[in-house]
């Protein structure tokens, strides 16, 4: 398999057309190797529309989603940013080549393991996988420039809002099938949040998601 070519197709042909037209991020998504981070079993299926599973009952999401997220958030490199969902290490990888560091709540032992190890043999110095309930956050290295939930959660849990910086952006996928939320909520002021649903689409719920109780909008 051409390896070159399916991630030059996946980007034009899949990401650049649903509206993902940050070259900055598609530079990035022809640069950091989703193949590296696809369990060897799925490996032909890296660059293809489809949620790749990784174990654990959890899957890589799709192309256009991660393209679309990235877009988002506007990603500096001096931002410290917290992801909620370890998953395989990819969008970790992502995340780390445009920001300064990375704290990646996984509660599965086996992903924690095969996300680090796969951001290990990728050269990914900046990321630090960590065991927990990403729903309570990390606390000890908030407030964050970004907070990313990786699965899909029926309301934001209030942990994660309080330890958003003031000019931080958390997305999260808010709601359940059919329909999901894609949504980025900036803290403007301390206690204060704005809320812009970017787009619709379903992923599988984040382990253990909060109930609606736990903050809405």
């Amino acid at each position: 398999m051409n390896f070159e070519k399916a991630r030059f197709n996946m980007v034009e042909q899949q990401i650049r057309p649903w509206e993902v037209l940050d070259q900055d991020v598609l530079d990035l998504l022809m640069t950091v190797k989703r193949e590296e981070f696809v369990p060897a079993a799925h490996r032909e299926l890296a660059f293809t529309e489809v949620e790749i599973p990784i174990g654990c009952g959890q899957v890589m999401l799709k192309p256009v989603i991660e393209g679309k997220v990235l877009q988002a958030l506007r990603l500096n490199k001096s931002d410290s940013v917290l992801e909620i969902g370890s998953g395989s290490g990819y969008f970790a990888a992502l995340l780390a080549a445009r920001a300064e560091w990375v704290r990646s709540i996984e509660i599965e032992p086996e992903l924690v393991t095969l996300a680090s190890a796969n951001l290990e043999r990728n050269g990914v110095g900046n990321v630090v996988v960590i065991q927990g309930d990403g729903n309570i956050g990390f606390a000890e290295r908030a407030p964050y420039d970004v907070i990313v939930v990786s699965g899909g959660v029926q309301a934001v849990p209030r942990a994660l809002l309080e330890q958003l910086k003031v000019g931080g952006r958390l997305f999260a996928f808010v709601g359940e099938a059919p329909v999901m939320k894609a949504r980025l909520i900036t803290c403007e002021a301390e206690g204060r949040f704005r809320t812009e649903d970017i787009f619709e689409t379903v992923v599988p719920m984040l382990r253990n998601a909060p109930t609606p109780d736990a903050f809405s909008f």
